[in-house]
């Protein structure tokens, strides 16, 4: 670009607050030179704009919120350049968009699209920009925001904004949570934002969790979209379910609809329970995210084991409390099967009931990495299949890893017991598959060891490998052995109630005195 443009205007008048005259003043040129390091392309948008004609200008400042003023104030008869109206705002915009990320012909374009941009002053827009760069919003995502949401910058309701979550929050909101907050959310909606978080604090917000709740939350639907009405009754309804702790938990409640989405979903928890909001606040407790299942889910779930299993729904609902993942499970792929497998195990519907309540957990585990590796270790050591003991041999080792169960077999065996010795154990004391095994070395090893027992004896009483090494047995066998002697009961020695053990031991203690 190397002329001057220039556009004469004599007699003209401005409509202005302004009301003093200009005499002639020296006109303002710029040359293309005066801005060799930027191309001459990045003019053209302003330039575009600024030769409209008039009719098409009014309309596009007026889509813009700009006004246009119609008296003559000013009279001036000098010729104006293009490069005065635009240098100041769209050569300096060129240049500091070009600092963020922001290209020329991306620039260009939004300057085509928004051109409010090239009216605003320029130290407005550069003092916006360090404001969303003080929050943490930089490089790709400061320059991915402005493009998709230049009114960042022009906004008048984006500085308290700005000023609450820097003063008030600490700057504590995450940038990728920022973004997609000021991006989502149209600036007439972030009146009010202060009061609706403030308001949060005033139920009883911990300030210390308060940017964990915002920054796990959807803020437009969450508080823009709401009124405080709105806000002060959800938090008053879940106030009966465990209020703010559940908000704690899952935030995302704030943004769920209160009418149709909370109220039919605790209300179908709620009338499962038979009205009792203690228990119901329980299961919400334990599992907030059963709130993000409808209402069909849940029915769907609970009309399954009506139907399929014959559960009542006061059986149905204390599974649930004890194990709210219920409705986590795929009813086609985890909860059919895995019934369908008890059921050919010979149990009905009372045993599915009682085995549920025991190991809720056999319902969630996957069939190919876990179960039937379990199922496949039990057969091995001498379960049969479909039988009422295979059933609740897998009850037992639901909790233990297929790791771990195969280390305490390898152990029993390498102690000198038989899978024969293994199943009759497992019988008696079916926890003994999902003990952590070397635990069940240390016990084994100080059975042998220290006390002088064959292993042979874990067989009467298996049990005796679930008891704790030191806070039980050591502390038991010193206690007696120079009394009882090696021979003592392992039952009798660990099976008595602690309160009727130290009750024995004071009393000898005192005849020993006497």
């Amino acid at each position: 670009m190397d002329s001057v443009f220039t556009m004469p205007i004599n007699h003209c008048s401005f409509s202005s607050y302004c009301s003093s005259s200009l005499s002639s003043p020296t006109p303002l040129q710029s040359s293309a030179a005066s801005f060799s390091s930027f191309p001459s392309h990045g003019w053209f948008s302003a330039i575009k704009f600024m030769t409209r004609r008039k009719s098409e200008k009014n309309s596009l400042l007026a889509l813009e919120g700009i006004r246009i003023f119609t008296h003559i104030s000013i009279q001036c008869t000098t010729a104006i350049t293009v490069g005065s109206l635009i240098s100041d705002t769209g050569v300096k915009l060129f240049l500091l968009f070009r600092e963020i990320g922001i290209h020329e012909k991306e620039t260009e374009l939004l300057l085509d699209m928004y051109p409010a941009l090239a009216f605003m002053p320029f130290e407005s827009i550069r003092t916006r920009v360090q404001s969303l760069q003080s929050l943490g919003l930089n490089g790709l995502t400061l320059s991915r925001l402005v493009t998709k949401r230049p009114d960042v910058l022009t906004a008048e309701e984006i500085d308290p904004l700005i000023c609450f979550l820097r003063n008030e929050l600490g700057g504590k909101i995450e940038p990728a949570q920022l973004e997609r907050f000021l991006n989502a959310t149209e600036p007439r909606f972030f009146l009010g934002f202060q009061a609706k978080v403030r308001l949060l604090m005033h139920h009883g917000i911990p300030q210390e969790k308060l940017a964990h709740v915002l920054n796990n939350v959807n803020l437009t639907k969450a508080l823009c979209l709401k009124s405080v009405d709105e806000i002060e009754r959800m938090i008053s309804y879940l106030n009966q379910f465990g209020g703010l702790n559940l908000i704690i938990r899952r935030p995302a409640f704030l943004a769920y609809d209160l009418d149709k989405q909370l109220i039919p979903r605790i209300g179908f928890l709620l009338q499962l329970s038979g009205g009792d909001k203690d228990a119901t606040a329980t299961v919400l407790r334990k599992l907030p995210f059963v709130l993000a299942y409808s209402v069909e889910h849940l029915e769907d779930h609970v009309n399954f084991l009506r139907s399929h299993v014959g559960l009542i729904d006061e059986e149905i609902f204390r599974i649930v409390l004890v194990y709210p993942n219920l409705f986590s499970a795929s009813r086609k792929r985890k909860l059919h099967p895995r019934i369908e497998f008890l059921k050919q195990c010979g149990l009905g519907s009372d045993d599915i009931y009682r085995f549920l309540i025991k190991a809720p957990l056999f319902l969630s585990l996957s069939f190919e990495e876990n179960l039937a590796f379990k199922l496949v270790l039990l057969v091995k050591i001498g379960y049969e299949n479909n039988t009422k003991e295979l059933a609740m041999a897998m009850a037992a080792v639901t909790r233990t890893s297929c790791k771990n169960m195969q280390e305490v077999i390898s152990l029993f065996l390498n102690y000198g017991l038989t899978c024969k010795d293994i199943l009759a154990m497992s019988k008696k004391h079916p926890q003994i598959l999902q003990y952590n095994h070397e635990s069940l070395e240390a016990k084994m090893d100080y059975l042998i060891e220290e006390m002088g027992r064959d292993v042979g004896e874990l067989l009467a009483f298996p049990a005796f490998l679930g008891y704790k090494l030191d806070g039980r047995i050591k502390h038991r066998y010193e206690v007696k052995k120079d009394i009882l002697g090696e021979g003592m009961s392992l039952n009798k020695l660990l099976s008595m109630s602690t309160a009727r053990f130290s009750m024995k031991k004071k009393r000898r203690t005192t005849t020993k005195i006497q």
